[in-house]
């Protein structure tokens, strides 16, 4: 790939994981981000199955690994606080609902962005208001950059892509609503919790927390399932009360926790949903991570697709040696049966993970608190590993250049 030239728009955990592999493969690379910084803190996000080996084959494991919040379980409690199931990081070999590595969401991405720095073009504060494909490349438009011509042009700008919006048309024709709303806000940890996760829920709707930053705060979360509903993804306080709507009359510390939302500087509100394309490129213009494919925060892979499929798609790109749209092609066949299987895996946990009823939350706990004893673990274990570990990696080795191996 030497002197191929390739934008990546989105600077969050995809983008800059291809960036890294796109390099090491000798292409010119450019990623565009159109926040005016890298954005800190987000929700924790987990690494888990087979997306630990590519983090490996990156040599970032053991940054990951400190960058992590060194979550140790999760207890799942009634509304007076009362524990009424638990679950350890170490079940069913660390990819059980709390990940051995789990990661504040910018946190992982500035492990990706200290790693790529010094080797990709990063513009901050742009963004790509124009594609138009030629014999030559590809022509893009920026909002204020001039013009230029790349060779391949990736959108892993996330759920709401402007990418995917331009080259495939607006997002309610591939956005599949799972009918739950999710946000997420950090807070000041008075709760004396330390290492650890708490969650609680009723019908149809929970809350939660985690600590986060040595225990001085914890990360929160409030769910509830609704039918889709219009709002501006940019329009922070509509979507504000929309979460206090969401949480009117919930028990346990939700009240204390609704009113710390105005406190944070690192709100988000999104719904649950799914991206369903029939094709993930268009000639030498490609998506990646939940531009392409999100399986929903419900899933628990979205982080681990992401950076699988950047090493893939990196990969694939190299092995096309310049016919960048089979490169692109290859990629999604690679991945598309690992997807497919994980969107169903992610509907499925929606309905465990979220009950809409006292007896469903109640069946819940109850198999969560004496699964790890029975013979059923083993076989639920199996079904999270053809989940978690559901693709192969290729060897890419014979495609970096120089002395850029693993």
């Amino acid at each position: 790939m030497r002197g191929t030239k390739v934008l990546i728009s989105g600077a969050s955990i995809a983008g800059p994981a291809l960036a890294f592999w796109l390099h090491r493969f000798g292409a010119d690379v450019t990623v565009v981000e159109r926040a005016p910084s890298p954005r800190p803190g987000g929700q924790a996000v987990d690494i888990r199955g087979v997306a630990r080996r590519a983090v490996e084959l990156m040599g970032l494991e053991p940054s990951v690994r400190a960058a992590c919040t060194e979550t140790g379980g999760l207890s799942f409690v009634d509304r007076y606080g009362r524990t009424l199931s638990t679950q350890t990081a170490d079940s069913y070999g660390g990819d059980g609902l709390i990940a051995e590595y789990e990661i504040l969401r910018g946190d992982l991405a500035e492990v990706f962005l200290t790693a790529t720095r010094d080797d990709v073009n990063y513009v901050f504060g742009d963004r790509i208001t124009a594609l138009d494909e030629r014999d030559d490349g590809v022509h893009v438009t920026f909002e204020r950059g001039e013009e230029e011509r790349f060779d391949v042009v990736i959108g892993a700008d996330g759920l709401h892509s402007g990418v995917r919006a331009l080259v495939f048309g607006e997002e309610s024709r591939f956005l599949r609503h799972l009918g739950m709303y999710l946000s997420f806000w950090s807070a000041e940890n008075t709760f004396g919790l330390e290492n650890w996760a708490i969650g609680y829920d009723e019908p149809g709707r929970g809350a939660g927390l985690r600590t986060i930053h040595d225990n001085t705060q914890v990360m929160v979360y409030l769910s509830y399932r609704s039918a889709a509903v219009e709002y501006d993804y940019r329009d922070i306080e509509r979507q504000k009360d929309l979460v206090r709507a969401g949480a009117a009359g919930m028990a346990w510390q939700t009240p204390n926790l609704i009113a710390r939302l105005d406190e944070a500087s690192d709100f988000f509100f999104d719904s649950c949903s799914q991206v369903v394309l029939e094709s993930w490129s268009k000639g030498r213009i490609g998506l990646l991570g939940d531009a392409a494919f999100c399986a929903s925060p419900i899933s628990g892979q979205g982080t681990s697709l992401a950076i699988v499929g950047a090493y893939i798609l990196a990969g694939e790109l190299a092995a096309a040696e310049g016919d960048h749209a089979a490169g692109l092609r290859a990629y999604e066949h690679r991945m598309r049966a690992w997807v497919d299987l994980t969107q169903r895996f992610g509907r499925s946990n929606l309905k465990l993970m979220q009950p809409m009823t006292k007896a469903g939350i109640w069946l819940r706990n109850q198999l969560m608190r004496v699964l790890p004893l029975l013979p059923g673990k083993l076989l639920m274990s199996g079904n999270l590993r053809k989940v978690f570990n559901g693709i192969e990696l290729p060897d890419y080795r014979h495609l970096l250049v120089g002395s850029q191996g693993p």
